[in-house]
């Protein structure tokens, strides 16, 4: 029997959720490719940053911003997963991940032009073939609508913040890591507010808190609905071929 092609699967979650290192371990696992759509947010306000290009006020210029998008790239690692990303051919991995980028990237995220440039880029990347998961804020309800498996990865902005936090050594009693729980807080409200795509649940997507679990736990759940997904595709395959 032939094997149907691999599933698109969007991902979606609130910031530090475990999208990005739960997608990328999962594409891993079922041989998927993997994309972080949050990195493309994240280059495009670096770049804004660096170029002085406001995101809202009187200066603000959404044709400016939208010009920066063809200098990302999302660069795709041996495993096929694109996890890291590039401007002009420079690696920015570490940069988009900054805390001066964690703060302004919800108001540059809200420009509805700089949003519909990266949305067809979202759904280029998942009309290439084989099985992806991307991961985002929108994915289940936006960027795929269709999507053929939707989950959505949510914790409380506790436990978010001490992931956070732990990822960055930032010591758990600090003002630094109040700093961290405050912005995380700052860009739920501002996520699942904004007018133009709105962070929230697909109407059809599982859910999975992760409060609590390791690591493996999360990925195991994530793994086993696709491979629960992929069956139930294999026989419907079978049964329209009947």
């Amino acid at each position: 029997m032939t094997t149907p092609p691999g599933l698109t699967v969007a991902l979606d979650g609130p910031g530090s959720s475990g999208k990005s290192s739960v997608g990328a371990a999962a594409a891993l696992e079922v041989g998927y490719r993997f994309c972080d759509t949050g990195l493309l947010y994240r280059a495009a306000t670096w770049l804004a940053l660096e170029r002085h290009v406001q995101p809202d006020g009187d200066r603000a210029d959404p044709d400016v911003l939208v010009a920066l998008v063809p200098e990302i790239a999302l660069v795709v690692d041996a495993y096929g997963r694109l996890s890291h990303v590039s401007v002009d051919g420079v690696d920015v991995t570490g940069d988009v991940h900054s805390p001066r980028v964690d703060e302004a990237v919800s108001a540059f995220s809200r420009v509805p032009e700089l949003r519909a440039a990266l949305l067809e880029r979202q759904r280029a990347l998942a009309a290439e073939p084989g099985g992806i998961i991307m991961a985002g804020r929108d994915i289940g309800t936006v960027v795929l609508p269709a999507a053929d498996l939707k989950i959505y990865l949510g914790a409380s902005v506790e436990e978010r913040a001490r992931r956070r936090t732990e990822e960055r050594g930032i010591a758990p009693d600090s003002q630094e890591a109040r700093r961290v729980l405050a912005q995380l807080r700052r860009r739920d409200d501002l996520d699942s507010t904004r007018d133009v795509a709105p962070l929230r649940a697909a109407d059809d997507a599982i859910h999975i808190v992760t409060d609590g679990n390791r690591f493996e736990d999360t990925v195991s759940a994530v793994t086993s609905a696709i491979r629960i997904a992929e069956a139930s595709r294999s026989v419907g395959a079978a049964e329209s071929r009947r």
